[in-house]
C-alpha cells in the first residue's frame, strides 16, 4: 500500500488549527516537527520557527474525493487567516522499525567489546556482546564519548579486578545503562546506576534484561547526594564513571563526586569537549586528583583520574 503525504508549515498560532483540520482525515494521527535552539551546553532546548504539520492518507479508491474534502476545509481554515499551499508526496509503503533498525551497526570498542542493538546477534564471538535497544536514554554506543568512556572502562577493569575481587562500579548519570552493564560483562562482580530521568532508569533495566543481567545492576533515580545519602546499598567504589557533559562535572565535584571513588581508586569522565577539558581537570585538581590518562576522539576527550 502507498501513502499520500500531506504537508503544510506554519507559524505557530496556525499549527493547532492546521493539524486539527488534518487529523480529520488522517486516522493515523498528525505529525508536528519544529526547529530546537539550544542556549549552551546544557540547555535541553526550546522550539522555535515554523512548524510543519503532516499526514499521511492512505492511497485507497477514495483518495481523489479525500483530498478535495481535505483541501475545501483548509481552504475555509484560509479564509479567517491565510494559509500556505500544502504539499503533496507519494511515500511507498514498508517496514518503519526494519528500515529504521538499518541504520544501527555492531560497533567494535576497544580490544574486548561489541556494541550490538538488541535485535542482532554478535559478529565477532570473540567480543563480549553488549546488546543495547536505542530509545529515550543517551548511550547507544556510537558516540565517540561512549566509546572512549568504554575504552577506559575495559583498561581499568583488566588492570585492577585481579587484585580486587570485589569489584564494584558507580555510573553517575547511567542513561541508557551501557556503561554499567559493559562494567558487569568485564568482571565487576556489581554496579550501582543512577540518573535524574525515570525514563532512563526504565530504559537501563529494559537493556540489561537484554543482556541477562539481574540484581547485579542497581538502578535508582538519583545522583551523587543520593548515592552518599545512603540511599543504594554502597557509597564507595574501586571505579567510578560519569558520561555526562563537562559544566554538570565540574559542578558533581561540588557535590562530592570524588567522595564517591575508593582510596587507590579511579573515576573516569567522559562526555567533554577538547576546549573544555583544563575546565575539568582543575575542578579533579581541587579535589586532590591528577590525570592518569587522557584519550580522545575528534571533538571529544575522556579522562581516567585518580
Amino acid at each position: 500500500m502507498n501513502w499520500l503525504e500531506v504537508s503544510l508549515t506554519v507559524n505557530g498560532e496556525l499549527a493547532e488549527a492546521v493539524a486539527d483540520v488534518l487529523a480529520r482525515f488522517a486516522y493515523s494521527g498528525v505529525m508536528m516537527e519544529q526547529g530546537v535552539k539550544y542556549t549552551d551546553d546544557e540547555d535541553a532546548g526550546t522550539p522555535t520557527g515554523p512548524i510543519t504539520v503532516r499526514v499521511y492518507l492512505e492511497m485507497n479508491d477514495q483518495i481523489e474525493e479525500t483530498r478535495q474534502k481535505l483541501e475545501e476545509s483548509l481552504y475555509y481554515l484560509g479564509r479567517i487567516q491565510p494559509l500556505p499551499t500544502a504539499s503533496y508526496k507519494q511515500i511507498a509503503d514498508q517496514n518503519w522499525m526494519e528500515a529504521w533498525k538499518q541504520h544501527y551497526k555492531p560497533i567494535l570498542v576497544g580490544e574486548r567489546l561489541v556494541i550490538v542493538p538488541a535485535w542482532m546477534d554478535s559478529p565477532d564471538p570473540n567480543r563480549i556482546p553488549i546488546k543495547i535497544d536505542p530509545g529515550m536514554a543517551f548511550g547507544t554506543g556510537t558516540h565517540p564519548t561512549t566509546q572512549l568512556c568504554l575504552e577506559l572502562m575495559e583498561k581499568t577493569i583488566v588492570d585492577t579486578r585481579s587484585s580486587n575481587n570485589e569489584f564494584r562500579v558507580i555510573d553517575v548519570g547511567c542513561g541508557s545503562g551501557i556503561l554499567s552493564i559493559a562494567a558487569l560483562k568485564l568482571g565487576a562482580i556489581s554496579a550501582l546506576g543512577v540518573d535524574i530521568d525515570e525514563t532512563s532508569i526504565s530504559n537501563a533495566r529494559q537493556n540489561a534484561d537484554a543482556n541477562q543481567i539481574g540484581a547485579e545492576l542497581i538502578l535508582g533515580v538519583g545522583s551523587v547526594q543520593e548515592i552518599l545519602d545512603g540511599k543504594f546499598p554502597f557509597r564507595t567504589a574501586p571505579l567510578v564513571v560519569a558520561n555526562i557533559l563537562a559544566p554538570v562535572i565540574v559542578r558533581l565535584f561540588d557535590a562530592g563526586l570524588a567522595q564517591l571513588m575508593e582510596t587507590g581508586g579511579a573515576l573516569i569522565l567522559s562526555g567533554i569537549l577538547q576546549e573544555q577539558a583544563p575546565s575539568v581537570i582543575d575542578a579533579a585538581r581541587v579535589k586532590g586528583l591528577g590525570v592518569r590518562e587522557q584519550r580522545r576522539m575528534g571533538d571529544w576527550v575522556a579522562l581516567t583520574m585518580s
